[in-house]
Order: C-alpha cells, then structure tokens, then sequence
C-alpha cells in the first residue's frame, strides 16, 4: 500500500505533539456516557489534582529538567488551569503519553487542530496555544535547498501523525515520488535521521528545531528548510460532554492573552491594579467575584493566573522565545495589535 493510502487509511487515529488536556479531562469520565455539566470541574476541586497528559522531551512545550520538574509552554497552561481551578498551580500531575495513545487517553494531549479530530473524535479544542507549521530538516552538506529537491527522496516522519498525512498530501498532490520511513515516535524518526538512514526529516517546525537544539553542533550540523507546507494550530484538547468544563478552559486561556493585551505582566500586576481608575483593567481581573461565580471558580482566579504563569508573552518568550534557548521568533504567536493571530474576546 502507499504512504499516502496508508495514511488516508488510518486518519481517524491520526495524533501528534498534544497537551493532552487529559489533563483537562482530567482523566476522569472516559466512560461511553455524557458528562454531566460541571462533572469535571467538581471532581478536580474535591480531589484537588488536575490530571494533564503531555507529550514527553518537547523542548519548550513539556519536557522535565534535571530536577524532574515538568517545564514548558504546555506545563504552564496546565499550572494555569490548576491554579484557577484549585488555587494551586502545583497541584498537576503530569502524565506522558505516547503520541499514539493522545487521543485514546481522552476518551478514546497540545495537538493539531483538525475537522477531522474535532467532528470525528469526539474532543473539543480550547484555543490555539501555539500556531506551527510543519517543515523539513536535512544535513547541512545536504544538496537540498528547498522541499523540491527531495523528489524521491527518503523521508523520516512519525507515524500516525499529521506530519505524515500533510506529506502524503503535499508530495501527492504535486506529483512528486518519495518513500516514507516511518517510527512509532519522534525520537525514533529523529535517531533514524541523524544515523544518516533518511534524507530528511519532517515534523512541526518547532519540533525541528527542538530536536536539532539536543545535538552538539547541531545548528552547524543540521539546516531547516524555509518552506512550511502546512497550517498546524496546536491546542490543548478535551473530551465532548461537559460544556461547563470548556467555557471554563477558554476563558483561562483568553486570560493569559487579554493580560498582554492590558500591558499586564507578573511584575507589575499589583502595581497596575491598585488603582481603579481603569475600568477594562478592573472588569479584567474580576476582583469583584461575577465572572468568578459563572465560572464556578473562587474569586482572584485571574491574578492567580498571572502571578503564577504571567501573561501569554511571558510564557512564549520564556519557554520559545528569546528567554528560551530555542529562541523562536513568535511569527503569528504575536498579538492582533502586532500583527498576529493572538486575540481574546472581552471580558465584559
């Protein structure tokens, strides 16, 4: 069978890099039956542990450093969840999932944001924590400049994937011949490429240059091709079933995005809020409970927030960005008022 037939095959199990908001479901009601509404966010509370499955050694999403502490753009979501919910941003137990086994964990982790997954797989996507796209690396001695050059090519990629969808996809629908080397994992994919058995390797440009970040030399050694042949918004994702639950996960994420917007960071929330002589800001940070009490989270859920994990640009530059060592540019991850994609709706 071809890469591309197999591929089309098997996409209703299609997963890749996922904040497997197991977390957010919290691994409780995988069960055939509905949630009732608000199920999730009381089981989180009286047991106060928020259960987050992630993928495992993604350099700047989740990844545990040398003390066994969970780091990462995805970890700090996870820790802005708890401390909403719980009042603890410590109150996580991460939970590693193989990139196979994402979505089986929810009811059957941060992933791509698909029609396929959202209508056929029964998951809802919170947002968009992180818009990729996917890419390819080859070794700097490489002949290839451009993805063109790798017509016939020997391609490295993980299996059931998105990654091996769009090159299925992309290869086929230009005419252009190639062979698949497919791997269970990343890891796997990436050790085949570097032993010299693929000529490049393909995977969500983050993940590339993550990976090429964990070799010595490995900025000399490897290059990324400047082309990105797909759209990868990557979201953290829950189980269908407990709307309550949802609302409440957007509007935490919304908060880390509004909280730039508002000029609102980590350092100067206290100084920013004693005043209230402005009112967005005061309507924002809901001192007052309303927004709280709809939620059905305590009150200071939003300063909790900040205090915890900052706002969004604190969180991408400190785990992507330039406070990273992947020093990412943050491209379409800028606000709408920069010219991104990032945008929250009112807190009104």
């Amino acid at each position: 069978m071809s890469a591309m037939m197999s591929t089309k095959a098997n996409y209703a199990s299609k997963c890749r890099r996922f904040l497997a908001l197991s977390l957010i479901a919290s691994r409780v009601g995988f069960t055939s039956f509905p949630a009732v509404a608000g199920e999730t966010l009381t089981r989180v509370q009286s047991r106060r542990l928020l259960n987050c499955g992630v993928s495992e050694g993604r350099v700047g999403f989740s990844y545990q450093d040398a003390k066994g502490r969970w780091l990462g753009l995805d970890a700090d979501f996870c820790r802005a969840v708890a401390t909403a919910v719980i009042g603890d941003a410590e109150r996580v137990k991460f939970i590693p999932l193989l990139t196979a086994a994402r979505f089986v964990a929810l009811r059957s982790r941060n992933t791509t944001w698909t029609i396929g997954r959202e209508a056929g797989l029964g998951v809802h996507f919170v947002g968009t924590l992180f818009y990729d796209g996917q890419g390819f690396m080859v070794p700097g001695k490489s002949r290839a400049k451009k993805v063109a050059d790798l017509k016939g090519a020997k391609i490295c990629v993980t299996e059931r994937t998105t990654s091996e969808e769009n090159l299925a996809d992309y290869f086929g629908s230009s005419g252009w011949r190639y062979q698949a080397e497919l791997s269970k994992t990343m890891e796997e994919s990436s050790r085949k490429f570097m032993a010299g058995e693929c000529a490049a390797f393909t995977a969500d440009r983050s993940n590339l240059a993550a990976i090429r970040l964990s070799v010595p030399d490995g900025a000399r050694d490897y290059v990324i091709l400047p082309e990105q042949i797909s759209k990868e918004p990557l979201g953290p994702a829950i189980k269908r079933g407990d709307e309550e639950w949802l609302v409440l996960l957007k509007w935490i994420y919304f908060a880390t995005i509004a909280a730039e917007e508002l000029g609102v960071t980590s350092k100067n929330l206290r100084s920013k809020t004693q005043t209230k002589t402005d009112l967005r800001l005061a309507k924002f940070v809901d001192d007052s409970g309303a927004f709280a009490k709809q939620l059905g989270v305590n009150p200071g859920w939003v300063r909790r927030i900040i205090e915890s994990v900052g706002n969004y640009g604190e969180m991408f530059e400190r785990n992507l960005g330039q406070g990273s060592a992947l020093k990412l540019e943050r491209g379409p991850n800028r606000l709408w008022t920069q010219g991104g994609l990032m945008y929250a709706p009112p807190f009104l």
